[in-house]
């Protein structure tokens, strides 16, 4: 076999499809195993609007595609080949199809593309996504602490939101939307922990000197606020997740089991594309368990063709001196 131009090896134990922490993670574990793999990126990673990584021991704080330069860097050492470049389609043999018409081979292919955001439909919201329109407080309260904070009110999960903004400052107001209905309870919580809420549909932002100032609802009320939290909807890309057996959940991500496995025989998935709130710390180390689980199953097939081919060279077996030849019809 030929190996498709610009690529070291005609076949991958790993094709490994996007190169965020997670991808990248398996890829160096999976490197270090001895195996060769290789990593295709389109380049555009969930987390880079946001301008730092928190929740990362020792990368406290780092952009995020300074971290994946660091990580990518290191892989240098092992036989992971690096690919640039936009994937097109995933076969249910691990064939993988890049836009420039080159074919990858693998083994075991591991879907690692994360998802993309979708954000709430309000004038602004692209250009302040990661800078004050947000989503986790964990990744975010800290810079914004003790000011005027906002949360979309847009279902269930929102009121949850607010209790947790609430730890980072004590002038929170719940906007509470179409999609959020409150209860008495909801209501009665809220209250206690001094969250204001406002009826009502946010349809802008209001910046002044590159900082937000206010959101906007659509009956021209303004919510003073530094920072506004959200929860976005998710889309995962449909190229990678039509493959026979690669079943979806409620959200839209690709299940697996435990160990990363979808229901495609020997395809894979890790990080946002299994679950939308895996943090970075998180992701690095669900890759890291996956690729274990992965290298295992490479071995046990190793190990099962070695069998084969040792018992192909042996021959049929030899009968021991006076030992009867079996009975033929």
């Amino acid at each position: 076999m030929v190996s498709a131009p610009g690529l070291r090896f005609p076949q991958y134990d790993v094709v490994i499809i996007g190169g965020g922490i997670a991808g990248l993670t398996a890829a160096e574990v999976l490197g270090r195993a001895r195996r060769r793999v290789a990593v295709v990126d389109a380049g555009r990673p969930r987390n880079a609007p946001a301008g730092h990584v928190h929740g990362f021991p020792s990368r406290d704080g780092i952009a995020p595609r300074e971290l994946l330069r660091l990580c990518r860097a290191e892989l240098e050492r092992y036989d992971v080949d690096l690919i640039d470049a936009e994937v097109t389609g995933l076969a249910a043999d691990r064939t993988v199809e890049l836009e420039d018409g080159r074919i990858l081979r693998g083994r075991h292919a591991v879907v690692a593309s994360g998802l993309r955001d979708v954000l709430p439909d309000i004038d602004g919201a692209a250009e302040r996504w990661g800078r004050d329109l947000l989503q986790c407080p964990y990744c975010h309260g800290w810079e914004v602490a003790d000011s005027p904070l906002a949360v979309l009110g847009a279902g269930p999960d929102s009121v949850q939101q607010a209790f947790l903004v609430r730890s980072f400052s004590a002038e929170v107001t719940l906007i509470c939307g179409e999609g959020l209905e409150l209860s008495g309870a909801d209501t009665a919580a809220l209250a206690a922990m001094g969250i204001t809420v406002v009826e009502g549909t946010a349809a802008g932002l209001q910046v002044q000197d590159d900082a937000l100032a206010a959101v906007v609802l659509d009956d021209g009320r303004t919510v003073p606020c530094r920072a506004v939290f959200c929860e976005p909807g998710a889309a995962v890309d449909p190229v990678l997740s039509g493959v026979p057996g690669c079943t979806r959940d409620a959200d839209g991500c690709l299940e697996t089991d435990e160990a990363g496995r979808t229901g495609a025989d020997r395809i894979w998935a890790v990080g946002n594309v299994t679950d939308p709130s895996s943090q970075v710390v998180a992701a690095a180390g669900d890759a890291y368990r996956l690729a274990v689980a992965l290298n295992a199953a490479l071995l046990e097939e190793d190990v099962a063709a070695a069998v084969r081919a040792a018992e192909t060279a042996a021959g049929p077996p030899r009968l021991s001196a006076g030992e009867p030849a079996a009975a033929t019809r």
